[in-house]
């Protein structure tokens, strides 16, 4: 390839990398393209100002989607399912119930962020607040509190665990991409996530519910107030249904950091269910029995529950999918080394890095997914060559720069904005305060953790 305006080899290719993100941000942010066609789009952009042989190039877009789909498609398909179970048969309100009795009124805001956290363990974060703002708008009129007080620890719960916490995709897309270790980065996302979502949550919701008072949308809250609670599953069967493929996967963590070597029977075993796709397949089919045929569901029930439940995913693998070529393509075209050099000589914090490149990404998309997979690719080749680095901590770095400042671009904003009845200034002070709080307190207690791992 021959060099731009005489810059060197590597600026060159960091010159047609910005000009393929510019590319990219700029048809998703400005022009609403779909994610999943403008990825595709910047990545053969970029193959071709590279200089990649065409051929080569179609290649390393189509085993770079492939690649990445492979074990996340799986993930987010059984994952999907998991939660469909938790919101048909009433598992996460026997939950936010059992807490609310537990920790009494004054405190239920803290009980609140719990729900999050847990109910956010295997689903998504829309789908996660779908599911919960009945409780939501059921726990703000039983107890007179603001809508906020009580909805704020909830989405800081939800939030955590959909950019810190295995097996949800954001994290687990870094783990594949730096080869970190699940059971590890999950050990140090409970270290990290838990404080950061106390701050964004109950103490934030706690000063923000008293400035801005909001009322859910009348027809909202007439519908979600007619349902049941009857017949709804015991408070500790659907927590150990929701906590179930996280146990495999620390089972199987703990048996390969006990036994090294792998000569124990157990071990194997361990390992085998403790792999993502093993241990949400078993909390899946697991889930049929005791979230489904247990509450009086039938075969054709529950065939119709996780069936129907896929289809608003299909969206979010293609975009993960795209963000995998765009990922390949930068490996592939020497980009990665470019950037890996000059990350090198600059002699830059990685786990800074990390998070910067996440979040810049994430501001200009309004996508915490795009952000996660295209960082992922950026941050991967300057992780190979940097050494005393622990590759969990970046993960969680990368996770957290993607949660940063939601705004208009952002789907999720204008969900939260509608479901709490605010105006755009209203959801800018309170939902995309909240998302900065939980970036960069994390980022915070993520720099302080590398110091002692």
């Amino acid at each position: 390839m021959e060099s731009l305006f005489g810059l060197s080899h590597n600026a060159t290719l960091l010159v047609w990398t910005a000009v393929a993100i510019v590319f990219l941000v700029l048809l998703i942010a400005k022009y609403k393209w779909n994610p999943f066609v403008t990825l595709l789009m910047s990545a053969l952009i970029l193959g071709l100002l590279a200089g990649m042989e065409a051929q080569t190039l179609i290649k390393s877009v189509t085993g770079g989607l492939g690649g990445t789909l492979g074990t996340i498609a799986i993930v987010i398909g059984l994952g999907t399912m998991l939660g469909k179970m938790m919101a048909e048969s009433g598992g996460a309100e026997r939950i936010a119930n059992t807490l609310i009795d537990k920790f009494g009124i004054k405190r239920v805001h803290w009980a609140m962020v719990i729900v999050g956290f847990i109910v956010g363990i295997p689903v998504f974060f829309e789908v996660g607040v779908i599911l919960l703002i009945p409780i939501i708008f059921l726990v703000a009129r039983k107890t007179g509190m603001s809508l906020l007080h009580i909805g704020i620890p909830i989405l800081a719960g939800l939030s955590t665990v959909h950019g810190l916490v295995p097996p949800h995709p954001a994290p687990m897309i870094a783990i594949e991409a730096f080869g970190a270790n699940l059971g590890t980065t999950i050990l140090y996302a409970l270290i990290v996530g838990i404080p950061t979502a106390i701050i964004a949550g109950p103490v934030f919701g706690k000063f923000i519910g008293k400035r801005i008072l909001v009322a859910p949308p009348s027809e909202l809250a007439d519908q979600f107030s007619a349902k049941s609670s009857d017949n709804l599953p015991g408070f500790g069967i659907t927590l150990f249904t929701i906590l179930l493929p996280v146990l495999l996967m620390l089972l199987g963590s703990i048996a390969g950091i006990a036994d090294p070597a792998g000569t124990s029977g157990f071990t194997h075993f361990a390992e085998f269910v403790g792999h993502e796709v093993i241990a949400l397949l078993i909390s899946a089919v697991f889930s049929f029995f005791s979230l489904g045929f247990a509450r009086g569901f039938t075969k054709a029930d529950i065939s119709k529950f996780t069936s129907d439940c896929l289809a608003p995913t299909a969206s979010i693998i293609l975009i993960i999918g795209g963000g995998g070529a765009f990922k390949q393509v930068l490996i592939d075209s020497g980009v990665g080394d470019a950037i890996a050099a000059l990350a090198n000589q600059s002699h830059i914090n990685v786990i800074l890095f990390a998070w910067l490149v996440a979040a810049l990404i994430r501001v200009a998309t309004g996508s915490a997914t795009v952000a996660m997979t295209t960082a992922a690719g950026i941050v991967a080749p300057v992780l190979a060559v940097s050494t005393g680095v622990n590759i969990e901590l970046v993960v969680l770095a990368t996770g957290a720069g993607s949660l940063v400042l939601s705004h208009v671009n952002d789907a999720g904003f204008w969900m939260i904005k509608e479901f709490f009845g605010m105006t755009v200034v209203q959801t800018l002070k309170s939902w995309t305060a909240m998302e900065t709080i939980l970036s960069v307190v994390g980022l915070i207690f993520i720099l302080i953790l590398s110091v002692f791992v």
